[in-house]
C-alpha cells in the first residue's frame, strides 16, 4: 500500500491573485493531500505588517480552492513543527527565499525530520506588495 503524500505550504494569502494560485496548483501536482496553513491576524500584526482581508475571510478563500484539501491557521513562525504535527513530506516555499541564509538553515533542519522543502518559481507578475503600493497611490 502507497504511503499518502502530504504537502504544506503557508502564506498570508492577502489580495489574493494568480502568483498565489500557481503555488498552489503546482504544489497539488506534487502530492495526494495539499494542507494550506493561512496566515492569522495576529501573526501577521506580529511581522509588523497588517492584512487588509481579515483571517477569517482569507482561510475561507483558499478553503474554497479546488487544489486545497484541508486549511489550517499558521499562528506561529515554527513551520517545521506544523509540517511535523501534519506529517507531511514536503513543504511548497516561493524560490524568492531560495538561498537565503534563513531557509538554507531550514533545509538542514527540515531534511533531518525527513522532510524535503520544495522551492517554486516566484510570480513575477502581480504580487500583494504590488497591488497594495497602487492601491495605496490610488487613495492619495
Amino acid at each position: 500500500m502507497n504511503k499518502l503524500v502530504i504537502g504544506y505550504t503557508a502564506g498570508v494569502y492577502d489580495l489574493f491573485h494568480v502568483g498565489h494560485l500557481n503555488l498552489l496548483k503546482n504544489a497539488k501536482n506534487m502530492c495526494d493531500k495539499l494542507i494550506v496553513g493561512v496566515t492569522t491576524d495576529e501573526l501577521v500584526a506580529y511581522k509588523n505588517k497588517k492584512a487588509v482581508i481579515p483571517f477569517k475571510e482569507r482561510i475561507e478563500i483558499i478553503r474554497s480552492l479546488k487544489y486545497v484539501d484541508a486549511v489550517v491557521a499558521q499562528d506561529n513562525m515554527d513551520k517545521l513543527e506544523m509540517c511535523k504535527k501534519l506529517k507531511a513530506s514536503y513543504m511548497f516555499v516561493g524560490d524568492d527565499w531560495y538561498n537565503t541564509d534563513k531557509w538554507l538553515d531550514y533545509e538542514k533542519e527540515f531534511e533531518k525530520e525527513g522532510i524535503k522543502i520544495i522551492f517554486f518559481p516566484y510570480y513575477k507578475g502581480t504580487s500583494s506588495t504590488l497591488i497594495n503600493e497602487v492601491l495605496h497611490k490610488l487613495r492619495l
